[in-house]
């Protein structure tokens, strides 16, 4: 089945699954650090700031990073043998599932249980999807616009979520407790069964509903489907990536992805970390009871998380705007990775000083520094996720496809990038001369991981592969 023999209906329906799976990818992994805090508290008993919370909370980066990344390189493996329709089919429902299964946690193991499913089935469904689409349309214009625009939802989750959540929070009096009456006795009881961050957990349920009804419409890769029936498609194998023809490509991109993931995990996802410790959220909150000033942190955290995802938002729109008119990766990639070494950094240090001044007031809305750093620092690292979503299928044979961009997603993205925000939390523990432990340690452990990671990109793009018109 060719594109030009889709009807524009089954079109429709593939771009609008695409599109919920990678909105619902970045929704569910964003909705993390909006609700760490709260969770934990009341999962452990710890107060943030101890050792014992730092320690907990860097777990739940690295843990579900870690064997997400190993089962998501299972998943490619899968998408390479079994179809691309299928694993991307299953990996949606598993995230969504898991999702809501961890609401109901009422123990800080069961909760990071669900997590990592839930990070499982987000690491196999963007490898899954991009495989798919890639083989579904022709290479050129179409395949370049359809994998980027339908890759720019995925900033439309963050913000979703952000929005979700903000609305949780300033509605508690309309939520009743989610149902246990149903579990077994041995799930356990909750201490709040209707906490805001337990329903922004259940809310990752929903794209199930609409996959449920757009799966029989939807059409497998022709090129697996074909390669397959003819008995010509070989089997997958991850040594194959590393033999001389594409071990250099192999271990660029698995450097490369990595760096970009690690930023955004070490640096962007520690901003809700960091909020109660600038200079206005303390003078805010300092009359306020714990209760109330968490919800108030909260809240501001929800108004960066905004900002920072409308900003991936725009850099997502811009990669698939420029992929077309830019023949050459590396040139590409470079109007990203370049700017992001000097202002990201320079982003979380200011955050570590404290140094946030008002920029503008506009409808009771106050602009501070923050949220335009953050906005720009974002577009420039969430404009690479989409990069690699447009290149990597590019420049892996079809019985490899799934498979060697789950080299470079799940292990250098999932695996390497994710570890960044433990790194950024252990490194959090350091005594730094001039800077408060807490959010200002913070601030200053994700200035060095962005600075560090982003060298190493700027290091390596000179190695970056430019794919030939062979390889599409």
């Amino acid at each position: 089945m060719k594109h030009d023999s889709l009807s524009p209906i089954t079109i429709w329906l593939i771009c609008i699954l695409a599109a919920i799976g990678f909105a619902f990818d970045t929704y569910e992994l964003l909705m993390m650090p909006l609700v760490l805090r709260p969770s934990l508290v009341e999962l452990t008993g710890l107060q943030p700031g101890t050792p014992e919370f730092q320690a907990w909370a860097a777990r739940f980066f690295f843990v579900p990073g870690l064997l997400g990344g190993f089962f998501g390189l299972i998943g490619g493996y899968l998408t390479d043998r079994f179809g691309r329709r299928r694993v991307l089919t299953y990996s949606i429902l598993l995230y969504s599932i898991s999702a809501f299964c961890a609401a109901l946690s009422t123990n800080v193991y069961q909760f990071l249980f669900f997590r990592t499913l839930t990070f499982i089935g987000v690491c196999v469904e963007f490898v899954a999807a991009v495989a798919w689409l890639s083989e579904l349309f022709p290479p050129g214009k179409t395949r370049e616009r359809v994998l980027g625009y339908t890759q720019a939802f995925a900033s439309v989750g963050g913000l979703l979520v952000a929005i979700a959540n903000a609305w949780i929070l300033a509605n508690p009096e309309k939520l009743p407790a989610l149902p246990w009456g149903w579990l077994p006795e041995f799930w356990g009881t909750p201490k709040n069964p209707a906490a805001a961050w337990r329903y922004t957990l259940a809310s990752g349920v929903i794209p199930a509903l609409p996959l449920i009804l757009i799966r029989p419409f939807l059409p497998e890769s022709p090129q697996w489907l074909e390669a397959s029936r003819a008995g010509t498609l070989k089997r997958p194998s991850i040594r194959e990536l590393f033999q001389p023809e594409l071990r250099p490509v192999t271990i660029v991109t698995l450097l490369m992805v990595a760096a970009s993931y690690g930023v955004a995990l070490g640096a962007f996802q520690q901003v809700p970390q960091i909020v109660p410790g600038l200079p206005e959220v303390q003078t805010a909150t300092a009359d306020l009871p714990p209760p109330e000033k968490s919800v108030y942190s909260q809240k501001q955290a929800a108004q960066y998380t905004k900002a920072q995802e409308w900003g991936g938002l725009l850099g997502r729109v811009m990669l698939a705007m420029l992929a077309v008119p830019i023949v050459g990766r590396r040139k590409l990639l470079s109007l990203f990775v370049l700017p992001a070494l000097i202002l990201v950094p320079i982003t979380m240090y200011l955050l570590a000083k404290g140094i946030n001044p008002l920029i503008v007031s506009l409808g009771g809305f106050d602009i501070r520094l923050f949220h335009v750093t953050l906005f720009t620092s974002a577009m420039l690292i969430v404009g690479q996720f989409s990069f690699w979503g447009n290149y990597l299928p590019r420049v892996y044979p079809l019985h490899l496809r799934g498979t060697g961009e789950s080299v470079a997603a799940n292990i250098g993205g999932r695996m390497i990038g994710t570890s960044m925000a433990a790194v950024t939390n252990y490194l959090s523990t350091w005594t730094w001369p001039g800077f408060a432990k807490g959010p200002q340690s913070i601030a200053i452990a994700a200035a060095c991981v962005a600075a560090t990671l982003m060298f190493l990109s700027m290091c390596l793009l000179p190695f970056l592969r430019e794919p030939t018109d062979a390889e599409e």
